[in-house]
């Protein structure tokens, strides 16, 4: 019998002879995703993978950002908090086990989901002590004060970190702008106000409140069999208690709270960053297309829209991009650039002409065959390693989707057309309703109204 060929070096290799074929329907390129229901009907997905003796476990809870209510940080203080020690150890305790098995556990929160991930040997002992561990940091962390207030502290260090970049100032107003007193408004890393609000009880009362098995899901991959994984997934989920899934957030408005916001800032450059509210998991009809549009906007890095007119025909900017973020509720589709200070009118110009040049002519079978052929043939190779497939697990886990979901990518990328462009373009992609924000050198200035 001919041994088993590697998932990811499959994989992989179909992905080299899609793309020298022009094509990426040349082989497998996406693994099989299966799918059940654990407690309290958590999600949990798992795709074998044989070729390494590694298992990597991802608990994703709706628990980001957009929960923090009152006080921006929560979510994130509460994440960085869980491995702070757990089950009467404490921190030390809990790394020297960790490392003792070979394990990994990190945490990380954005606007929609807190995730928890745990990498691990397969072999049985080791893994059956990361997996107590994984369960008891969510389930049964310390969440001491000193370790609270050693994380708030860390956290408003990285604040005032973050407004000495211009990129960052731009991108935490552009969120603001669009979003208003939506819950994706909220910064993941918090405010100065609502971080200097936050204590051991605030933390104690979202994770008695979110970190629960109706609230999470599960993702797999790794060195097992399925009746392995299902122990496993039950395992982790045990201790948690049964709880209630989070409501659904409220729709994004209709309208930006600020059309325009500009903010001086110290800085030779300006960074420049315009986006508003685009699409939502599950608008499929609408995804796909806009995910062709993106690409060919400023997605596809030098052979973009914006990289020839803001680069080659212009020398305005060698950073300008676009990027199409899917979320639970409307995501936003984000253009950022950054420009010489003496240029920034000029550059803005440039930058709305483009989009209201796709918003106005949508684009041509050639245009989208070019994206579609890359988006394609690039699909395979985020799929080619653990860390690439717990990251798509994840996604799906959080958002509950099907298990065919990497499987139906490229088949409904491939049939996306003109005509679905100009639809998604027309249901979403309205110029006059962007936010935009400059951050630089005497922007407040140049963009005053004259008295």
């Amino acid at each position: 019998m001919a041994p088993r060929r590697p998932l990811q070096a499959a994989m992989a290799a179909a992905a080299a002879a899609a793309l020298s074929a022009g094509t990426a329907t040349a082989g497998p390129v996406a693994p099989e995703v299966q799918r059940w229901q654990a407690r309290a009907d958590a999600p949990v997905y798992f795709v074998e993978a044989h070729e390494v003796p590694m298992v990597d476990v991802a608990v994703v809870l709706d628990a980001g950002s957009a929960r923090d209510g009152d006080t921006p940080g929560l979510a994130r203080l509460t994440a960085r908090t869980l491995d702070e020690g757990a089950a009467g150890m404490d921190a030390g305790e809990l790394a020297r086990r960790l490392e003792d098995t070979g394990a990994r556990l990190s945490t990380s929160v954005n606007r929609s989901r807190a995730r928890v991930h745990l990498r691990s040997l397969s072999e049985e002992a080791p893994l059956a002590e990361a997996a107590t561990l994984l369960r008891q940091v969510l389930a049964e962390p310390t969440l001491g004060e000193a370790a609270v207030q050693r994380e708030r502290q860390q956290m408003q260090q990285a604040l005032r970190t973050q407004r000495q970049s211009a990129a960052k100032v731009a991108e935490r107003a552009l969120y603001e702008a669009m979003y208003g007193e939506h819950p994706y408004a909220t910064p993941p890393s918090g405010t100065e106000a609502g971080l200097a609000e936050l204590d051991r009880a605030r933390v104690e009362a979202f994770h008695r409140k979110h970190y629960s098995a109706a609230n999470a899901g599960v993702a797999i991959v790794g060195d097992l069999e399925r009746a392995e994984a299902e122990a496993l997934a039950a395992k982790v989920l045990g201790a948690l208690p049964a709880g209630e899934p989070a409501p659904a957030l409220p729709e994004p408005p209709a309208e930006p709270a600020e059309d325009e916001v500009r903010i001086d800032f110290p800085a030779e450059q300006t960074a420049i960053a315009m986006g508003l509210p685009a699409i939502a998991r599950g608008e499929e009809s609408l995804e796909y297309p806009l995910r062709v549009a993106n690409q060919v906007l400023g997605g596809g890095g030098l052979v973009s829209r914006l990289a020839r007119a803001m680069r080659e025909e212009r020398g305005l900017s060698y950073s300008t991009a676009s990027r199409l973020h899917v979320a639970p509720v409307r995501g936003p589709w984000i253009v950022r650039s950054s420009v010489k200070a003496e240029r920034t009118e000029e550059a803005l110009s440039v930058l709305r002409g483009e989009i209201r040049r796709l918003a106005r002519e949508g684009l041509d079978a050639a245009e989208i065959d070019d994206a579609v052929r890359h988006l394609t043939g690039s699909f395979p190779l985020a799929l080619a390693s653990n860390r690439g497939l717990i990251r798509q697990l994840s996604a799906m886990a959080a958002s509950g989707l099907p298990a065919s979901h990497l499987a139906s990518y490229i088949p409904r990328m491939e049939a996306v057309d003109p005509a679905d462009v100009r639809r998604a373009l027309d249901a979403r992609l309205d110029p006059g309703r962007m936010a935009t924000v400059l951050v630089g050198p005497n922007v407040e200035a140049v963009g005053a109204e004259p008295e």
